[in-house]
This record gives structure tokens, C-alpha cells and sequence, in this order.
């Protein structure tokens, strides 16, 4: 049995962080605007009270509907590209000022490390709003001449208007960067949005909110209401005939209730859902640069990205060196209050996510599953214990017909699983209901781009993951999602196109 995680060094630590809890109301129309009823907000450090949230009923977000409805119809409905792209970039330089705001909001709502969250959450915030305003700044005129046989000729152009009032809704596991992944585009195409971000991380909307309203952006065109989903604000939201479309990051369950939802009005829906995403590991591999590379796309933010690595297949030449490596990566893992640089690692979102991973656990030994590291709940002490910890985890033993190795986990836990060709890694690695993500770590260049371009995922990484560039394609295939983000694949989903034709 490997020795347990251990905590981040106790020698001189950080003061725990002891704040007021908030009161965090729903802004609609520029306005803070009581709820139904509210919730409490719990930070997953120690269990303290974080914030009571306002929840939004039905009026609530009728009006936060018909607020973003006014804003198109106002002033917000006339302005021009430049326009936007120069508010965008002013949200971006008031996210830089107040980046500090910002971090302590998202580490309170998630218990991720500091450094994680100021580094990867608002960093990519920032970034987010400054590629929106560089994408709709450079997108131009797709005009082109028609000749029909006749000796008619044409002009036809496309002219691009906002898809009107979208909703917004985000999940817990980096509620910063995928809210302004979602907000800087659909604001740089004109649109005007209802946010409703997760129960559990409420904190940095509301801040973004301010920061949105110092930058000039006018009242009623970013609304956010908070809620659970279903008979809460999410199902009130997404059912609203005055919605013209629905973004969506989140499970995929989640993703098949919204698309009923917005059946009958036949609303366009741009979803990015979940994964069981697999790594490749060839014999000719960096082995070092793998394992490193490994340990950090299966264990980052507690394994709690969607683009994070559960199944991991090395080639059987190598598979006990990766395994042992990988392994003793996990176990030098240091969990620990967000605020000591060094910890490495943060709890998982809340006790209730941890019972379902700790079940996924249970199912891995249950199956017949060797275990490589972790496996449990650390006992931390200094306060943490009744904060939802759980131990990073390896396992081994298992293959593509268990459950363990088909169902998502959403924690920090792979399983490895030896292969002996290319052709049954590729075969292993699609052999999944989801198609969201793959790495490929290999010495061989040509075999990589072969193996990257066979995987039936929406982003395909050679020798690294998690390398961005923000104008290229962000989605997923099959239970991963519907549809692309990212630069101009961004603007496909937040406009609308009519083409006009004149004869000429």
C-alpha cells in the first residue's frame, strides 16, 4: 500500500482565511435584485460559510430576459465593432488591476492553490476578452461574384448580426475562464446575455459584473441570476421563449435536459461537455517529459478540467517505468491551504462531488483494480478535515470494459492500461462514448501527427496539453458536445448570417 499523500509543510503556515461571508444578490439591468429564497455557499478548504446567495426564481429572470432584450433594442443594439473591441480591451485592463479581486473570489468559491487560479484562471480571463476583440476587429466582408450561364452577374455578401439574448451558463471547475471564454465573444458580436454561473461558484461572476459596468458596458447587457438547474433558475432560464440561444459547459447530462428544453423553439445550442480523455504513451517517448506532462493533465486542479487525462495507455515496453513514475508524481503532490505556495494541489468542489468520486474509488477496487497511489481521503488536520479532500489516485489492472475505464470521474484519477501497437492504441484510445480531448507522447514526429489526426476528439495534443492558442477550434465530439469556440469559430455560433445578393 503506498504511503498516503502528505499535506503541505505545517513549518510557519499561512493565517486561514477567516472572512465576513457575503450576501451576493442577482444583477439584472444593472441592478442587485433580491431572490426567491437563498442558499448557503460553503468553502471547500474547512466548510466555512463563503456567501448567501440570492437565488432567482421565474420574475427574476423574466426580467433579466427582458432587460438584455431593451439593451439590444437601446443604444448597445447600434454599436460598432470598434466600439465593442475597445470596451472589450478595457474589461481585460480592469481584469489585470484587479486581478488580486479576483483570485482571492475564485479561490474562495473552489479552494484551488493561489498560484493556480492567478496563473491559468484570471491570467486566461484577461486573455479572453483581449483575442474576442482582436477576432471581431479582424473579421471582414466574405463577398464574392456570381456568373450564371445566362451572363447575369451578382454581388452576394453576408452581413453578420448578434443571435440576440444568449444565455450564459457556466460551470464550478474554473468558473472565471470559461465565463469570459463564453462572454468576451458573445459581447464583442453585439449580443446581450443572461449569465447564470454555478451554485457553487457564485463569487467572480459578481465581480465581473462590476468590472464589465466600470469598463462602460451598459446596464442590461450582462445579467447574472444564480440557481440551481432543474426548477431552479437554470430550467426558468433555459426554457425562456425569449432566448435565442443557450452556451453551455457542464455534464452531459446536463447538456441532453437543455436540449429538450430548447426543442420546441428550435434554439441553436453550442455545448462543450464531458470526457473520458486518453493519453498515448509510445516506447520512443521523452519518458521524463511524459510522466511530467502526464501527472499534470491527470491530476491538475484535482483532476477537475474537462480536458483532463482518466485513461492513460503506454506502450507494454515501458508501461512499469511510466507507471512507477506517474505514480510517485502523485504521491509527491502537496494538498494544502490555497494560500501556501506549497501546495500543490486543492480539495475537490464540495463534499458532495467527493462522495460521487469516492463511490468511482469503491468501483475501481470492486472491479479488480491495483492500486498504484492514493485511493482515499487524506487526514490533513490544521482545520482542513472538514474541507472535501480526497488523495490523488493511480490505478492499474484494468481495461476498456470496465466501468472505471468507461465512465467520467471528473477527479484526480487515471488508470493505466498496457497496449502493444499502434493500431490498438489508436483502437483503445476512440473506444469511448465521448470524443473530447487526446495526448500523443512520442519520439517519432511523423507518427504523431498519424496518431493525433486518427483520434476522434476535438483537440488532438502531440507531446504536450493544455497549449492554447485562443483563435483555433474548442469543442467536442459525441457526448463531449456540440459545436466549436474559439476566434472566428466563435463568431459562427454568436451571429447570425444573411446573405444579400444584388444583381448587378
Amino acid at each position: 500500500m503506498p504511503s498516503p499523500t502528505t499535506p503541505a509543510p505545517t513549518t510557519a503556515p499561512p493565517p486561514a482565511r477567516r472572512r465576513a461571508p457575503r450576501s451576493l444578490r442577482n444583477v439584472i439591468g444593472g441592478e442587485l435584485v433580491d431572490g426567491v429564497r437563498t442558499f448557503d455557499k460553503v468553502d471547500p478548504v474547512d466548510g466555512a460559510l463563503v456567501a448567501v446567495v440570492h437565488e432567482a426564481g421565474p420574475a427574476q429572470v423574466d426580467r433579466a430576459v427582458a432587460a438584455a432584450r431593451g439593451a439590444l433594442d437601446g443604444p448597445w443594439g447600434r454599436t460598432t465593432v470598434a466600439e465593442r473591441a475597445r470596451l472589450l480591451r478595457r474589461v481585460a485592463d480592469l481584469i489585470d488591476a484587479r486581478s488580486e479581486e479576483l483570485v482571492a473570489a475564485e479561490v474562495g468559491d473552489t479552494g484551488k492553490p493561489e498560484t493556480l487560479a492567478r496563473d491559468l484562471d484570471v491570467a486566461r480571463a484577461a486573455a479572453n476578452f483581449r483575442s474576442a476583440a482582436d477576432t471581431v476587429s479582424a473579421a471582414g466582408l466574405d463577398a464574392y461574384l456570381t456568373e450564371l450561364h445566362d451572363g447575369r452577374r451578382a454581388l452576394n455578401y453576408a452581413v453578420r448580426a448578434p443571435l440576440g439574448v444568449v444565455a450564459v451558463i457556466v460551470p464550478w471547475n474554473l468558473p472565471l475562464l470559461l465565463l469570459t471564454w463564453k462572454l468576451a465573444p458573445a459581447l464583442a458580436a453585439g449580443n446581450a446575455v443572461v449569465v447564470k454561473p454555478s451554485e457553487e461558484t457564485p463569487s467572480s461572476a459578481m465581480l465581473l459584473a462590476e468590472i464589465l459596468a466600470d469598463a462602460g458596458i451598459p446596464d442590461g447587457v450582462v445579467n447574472v441570476v444564480h440557481g440551481f438547474g432543474p426548477g431552479s433558475a437554470g430550467e426558468h432560464l433555459t426554457t425562456h421563449p425569449g432566448i435565442d440561444g443557450v452556451t453551455f459547459t457542464g455534464e452531459s447530462s446536463t447538456g441532453s435536459a437543455i436540449m429538450r428544453a430548447v426543442a420546441p423553439r428550435v434554439r441553436p445550442v453550442s455545448f462543450e461537455l464531458g470526457g473520458k480523455n486518453a493519453a498515448v504513451v509510445f516506447a520512443d517517448a521523452d519518458l521524463d517529459a511524459a510522466i511530467a506532462g502526464l501527472a499534470r493533465s491527470t491530476y491538475l486542479n484535482t483532476g477537475q478540467v474537462c480536458l483532463c487525462t482518466e485513461r492513460i495507455y503506454v506502450e507494454r515496453a515501458v508501461f512499469d517505468d511510466v507507471a512507477a513514475g506517474l505514480a510517485e508524481h502523485a504521491r509527491r503532490l502537496r494538498l494544502g491551504r490555497p494560500e501556501d505556495p506549497a501546495t500543490t494541489t486543492g480539495p475537490l468542489i464540495s463534499v458532495a462531488h467527493r462522495e460521487k468520486v469516492l463511490r468511482h474509488y469503491d468501483l475501481a477496487l470492486h472491479e479488480g483494480a491495483e492500486l498504484l497511489a492514493g485511493g482515499g481521503v487524506p487526514t490533513l488536520g490544521d482545520g482542513l478535515d472538514a474541507g472535501s479532500w480526497i488523495e490523488p489516485t493511480l490505478w492499474a489492472g484494468l481495461d476498456n470494459s470496465h466501468r472505471t475505464v468507461r465512465e467520467e470521474i471528473f477527479g484526480p484519477a487515471a488508470v493505466v492500461i498496457p497496449f502493444d501497437s499502434e493500431e490498438e492504441a489508436v483502437a483503445l484510445a476512440n473506444d469511448t462514448d465521448y470524443g473530447l480531448a487526446a495526448v500523443t507522447w512520442t519520439g517519432d514526429l511523423a507518427r504523431g501527427h498519424r496518431v493525433a489526426q486518427r483520434m476522434r476528439v476535438g483537440m488532438s495534443w502531440v507531446n504536450t496539453w493544455y497549449l492554447r492558442d485562443l483563435r483555433s477550434p474548442f469543442g467536442g465530439i459525441g457526448l463531449s458536445g456540440i459545436g466549436r469556440e474559439g476566434g472566428p469559430h466563435s463568431l459562427g455560433f454568436y451571429t447570425e448570417p444573411t446573405n444579400v445578393c444584388v444583381q448587378l
